[in-house]
């Protein structure tokens, strides 16, 4: 995962593959990336990795029980007072969200990694508190425990007509498939505080393909590396195997979409107008502090205050370890 290259480039396991010759098809890929997962791989210089999964925060729903997903977090809201929402909030994806709805505010966190000034400033971080908080007290308590895979399953089970949505979720196309599970999902963009707006701020996760630096194969891993990052590759076996590709070709491709209801086509938006978690070596101390400090504060545990006293605190920390 790209927030692992700082930490990987430092310490050396990784073998870089931007000095095997291969200048052409690297900015090929750079020009196919989605949401720059490419660019998210390349730290220090070098290029670390290959993306072959693109994924970010996305909204989900059952296409038999609404139309479609919420456009604003206010038409949001208003669907979660009516108890029809789901959303993963166990830690990891609690400091997602938290980072999603900061860009999509339009007052983003810091990525980075320097410390002349705090993650974001603290009113507008009480401001995404009291929208999480809002959230949350519409949602079931084992929502503070679900990941987005989980939530999935709940949202999708055949039997339930309750539940209809979840705004932000890591987005999985297999549950658009049909025969997956008994209830396909269908995807769409997230919403936005400002009606009108084009959503934007999610949070991109995905996979990159990498090769050790302990490798006794090097040649053939890197060969492989750029074969299953290739457009033929990605829209053909990777895709048919079950795969979500990160090439752009595969998101455009006619024969995807319509496997996958369109999931490409209509995240599309979301997956554009991102924002990339930081990569610094010492952010995934962060990661999993800052996860757990806001799971509490919806728990109930700390006041709005403390939370982001506590996170500006760990993310201080994280820059100097």
């Amino acid at each position: 995962d790209h927030p692992h290259v700082g930490a990987a480039a430092r310490r050396g396991c990784l073998r870089a593959l931007d000095d095997w010759g291969r200048d052409t098809e690297l900015r090929a890929l750079a020009r196919a990336s989605l949401a720059g997962s490419h660019e998210s791989y390349r730290y220090a210089g070098r290029q670390w990795a290959l993306a072959i999964d693109a994924a970010a925060q996305v909204a989900c729903y059952r296409p038999d029980l609404i139309a479609a997903p919420p456009t604003t977090w206010e038409q949001l809201l208003e669907l979660a007072r009516a108890g029809r929402v789901l959303c993963p909030l166990m830690p990891v994806d609690a400091l997602m969200t938290f980072f999603t709805l900061a860009a999509n505010r339009g007052t983003p966190c810091r990525n980075d990694g320097r410390a002349d000034a705090p993650l974001l400033p603290p009113d507008a971080g009480l401001a995404v508190l009291d929208t999480m908080r809002t959230l949350t007290q519409h949602l079931p308590a084992e929502c503070l425990s679900m990941n987005p895979i989980e939530t999935y399953e709940r949202l999708g089970e055949p039997d339930h007509r309750r539940f209809a949505c979840c705004p932000l979720g890591y987005g999985y196309s297999n549950y658009a498939r049909a025969g997956f599970r008994a209830r396909r999902l269908r995807f769409g963009d997230i919403p936005s505080f400002f009606p009108g707006a084009a959503p934007r701020g999610s949070t991109p996760g995905g996979t990159g393909n990498a090769v050790s630096s302990r490798s006794r194969h090097l040649e053939t891993a890197v060969d492989y590396a750029f074969w299953i990052a290739s457009a033929d590759c990605q829209r053909g076996e990777y895709f048919d195997g079950g795969g979500q590709p990160a090439h752009a070709a595969a998101w455009s491709d006619e024969r995807c979409n319509a496997v996958t209801l369109d999931f490409f086509r209509d995240t599309r938006r979301t997956m554009d107008r991102s924002w990339l978690r930081p990569r610094y070596d010492g952010y995934l101390t962060f990661q999993d502090e800052g996860g757990t400090i806001l799971n509490d504060f919806l728990r109930g545990r700390r006041t709005d205050r403390q939370t982001i006293e506590r996170l500006e605190a760990a993310y201080q920390k994280s820059l100097r370890s």
